[in-house]
């Protein structure tokens, strides 16, 4: 908009001195931009002109019913027998648009340690490190914080999502696909061209290629990678919510859409507190969050529920599905980090895919990421215990029928 500025006062300070009135000057200088319209497309002038193209642009959602939490959150780590060194990344939650943290208390038992926070330099992610030496036993390592987390709505109006001709360099880690997670090549492309076999407007591919998951897949605790592989969904057809994201991530960005997976904790009772969502650059709403597998969860619910009529179900349904289109954000989950494979700080032995809760190294290799979810394990090199407190009653957005019937409710004229 600055640039159109410019532009415009230079033309009308040219225009002026040759004697021609202040109507003809306007008339004139809109018939050059009608012109330059011509050549150069709408959408391109909007991207340079008008829509922040920034990574680090702040969520620009309307936020609602914001609730505070009081977080109680341990990792439990039994190392092998003899480890020299038991390194644990902690994933520590950052004060953004969306949420506001306020640090308690970091410590150890019951070797206690002070740890060392570092911030990883591709996606900002911040992390507590804990570096025990020679340990006998199981360590404790506990985070205690409070987090004031507000309800996201971007109310995505598709007509006005703007195509980008030319994205800046900075989008280029969302714009490629990566080694370990959001993998985009031929395969993937080609399955695209059979979803979305004819190119529409940008939100219309990107929602279809969300509809196509709900449809194909099937969500499964014990089969799923735990490490946000689109290559997993491909082959698969089922998984976690990660491996639903990163396969929509994938197609995202074969339709020049800048995504990411966002990894956070849900703020209830739960086996397993993580929990993943997929945010898609889409100007000039910015980032904007999506949950495709918790939306298809709920759905199939209502779907299969005795207690309604058909006409119920359908309304419900289709507010579901309006929801997940429009770009929402619950008050019961809080982000932890952003982005997929990347190198931890202080570095670990390779670059992890992400960190669903934490990531834990036993002499340099890897322990493997607990699933507590998955009835068909038994043994576990370490697990999370977490406890909420919330300020105010809160109900869970995705299995609680009657958040679709107040939204729908706040939305009628």
């Amino acid at each position: 908009m600055a640039a159109f500025s410019q532009l415009h006062w230079s033309l009308m300070n040219q225009l002026g001195p040759i004697g021609i009135d202040k109507a003809l000057q306007t008339h004139a200088v809109r018939a050059f931009f009608l012109a330059m319209t011509l050549i150069k497309p709408v959408s391109c002038l909007l991207a340079q002109d008008v829509v922040r193209l920034d990574p680090t642009l702040p969520y620009q959602a309307e936020r609602l019913s914001p609730v505070t939490y009081e977080v109680d959150f341990s990792v439990v780590v039994t190392p092998p027998y003899k480890t020299k060194k038991l390194c644990v990344w902690l994933p520590l939650p950052n004060s953004d648009a969306a949420q506001e943290v306020t640090e308690i208390k970091l410590s150890s038992f019951p070797i206690e340690l002070e740890p060392r926070v570092a911030i990883e330099p591709v996606f900002g992610n911040r992390f507590a490190y804990f570096e025990f030496n020679s340990p006998q036993g199981a360590q404790i390592i506990r985070h205690q914080f409070h987090i004031k987390v507000w309800e996201l709505r971007w109310h995505i109006d598709p007509a006005k999502i703007v195509s980008v001709d030319e994205w800046p360099t900075s989008f280029d880690r969302y714009r490629q696909g990566d080694a370990q997670s959001v993998v985009v090549d031929e395969r993937f492309r080609k399955l695209l061209d059979e979803i979305v076999p004819q190119r529409n407007s940008t939100a219309q591919d990107f929602r279809s290629v969300m509809s196509w998951v709900q449809a194909n897949f099937e969500y499964d605790h014990h089969d799923a990678s735990l490490r946000a592989s689109a290559e997993h969904a491909l082959e698969k057809r089922r998984g976690h919510c990660s491996d639903y994201h990163s396969f929509c991530a994938s197609l995202g960005r074969i339709l020049g859409v800048p995504t990411r997976v966002t990894y956070g904790i849900n703020t209830f009772p739960k086996n397993s507190p993580s929990h993943c969502k997929l945010e898609a650059f889409l100007p000039p709403y910015g980032w904007v969050s999506f949950d495709v597998s918790e939306t298809q969860k709920l759905v199939e619910e209502i779907r299969s529920s005795t207690d309604i009529d058909e006409a119920k179900r359908t309304a419900l349904i289709d507010l579901a599905q309006a929801r997940l289109a429009g770009g929402f954000r619950d008050n019961t989950w809080f982000l932890q980090t952003r982005g997929t494979d990347y190198d931890l700080a202080p570095p670990a032995s390779k670059r992890v895919p992400v960190i669903r809760t934490a990531h834990v190294e036993a002499d340099g290799v890897p322990l493997p990421d607990p699933d507590p979810a998955d009835s068909s394990q038994r043994t576990f090199s370490w697990m999370t215990m977490h406890k909420y407190r919330a300020d105010r009653k809160v109900t869970y957005p995705f299995t609680d029928r009657s958040t679709l019937e107040s939204q729908d409710s706040r939305t009628r004229p």
